[in-house]
């Protein structure tokens, strides 16, 4: 099991909110207790998939998801809502969150535009250094789910690497990194301390 010791304290020092638990389960609950009567987007996120966040907000939020309305209109809703979840492509234990996304809606909304978002992050996310999360960002996280997607590239193909491509349907176009929450928005990260997400 994962100590997050460290990346509490380092989150922390930075200015998040922490909260951790013990199964993805819970963390759902405890989402479902937080987020009452509000309007919540959700980022592309097999994370927040994985906990079954969704089903349990839907009954008493106006919850927008691209994965299960249609995408377009639920991508715009959801950049304007109160409260936004999401999870990272690899969360370095000095406290940096690692995000890449083809879209922007997903960064985006992590940079500005809600009252507060949620970071639901699995321990298969967290890395020791910076360096290592940009690198499971790039090599793990984004050909997994090039993958899943079909996506017409090489790391979709064998799943093993990032190549940089110039493919037309390359996935990963941009990449963000969090120092710390952004002014004007609170930003609490969930740790699970179960494998979820890609």
């Amino acid at each position: 099991m994962a100590d997050f010791k460290a990346v509490i304290k380092h989150l922390e020092a930075r200015g998040y909110t922490v909260s951790s638990f013990e199964s993805g389960t819970e963390a759902a609950a405890y989402l479902d207790q937080k987020i009452d009567g509000m309007t919540v987007g959700i980022g592309g996120s097999a994370t927040i998939k994985d906990i079954g966040a969704y089903a349990l907000l839907k009954t008493h939020n106006d919850v927008y998801w691209h994965w299960e309305q249609e995408a377009d209109t639920a991508r715009l809703n959801a950049m304007q809502t109160d409260i936004y979840l999401t999870s990272a492509n690899a969360l370095a234990e000095t406290g940096e969150i690692v995000n890449i996304d083809g879209k922007g809606n997903r960064v985006s909304s992590t940079l500005f535009g809600h009252k507060k978002v949620y970071f639901v992050i699995g321990a298969n996310k967290v890395t020791e250094t910076y360096d290592k999360a940009v690198w499971r960002a790039r090599n793990i996280a984004s050909p997994a789910r090039a993958h899943q997607m079909n996506a017409q590239t090489p790391c979709a193909v064998k799943i093993d690497r990032c190549y940089d491509c110039s493919s037309p349907g390359r996935i990963c176009r941009g990449l963000v990194t969090l120092w710390a929450p952004m002014f004007g928005m609170e930003a609490e990260v969930i740790l699970i301390n179960e494998a979820l997400g890609l």
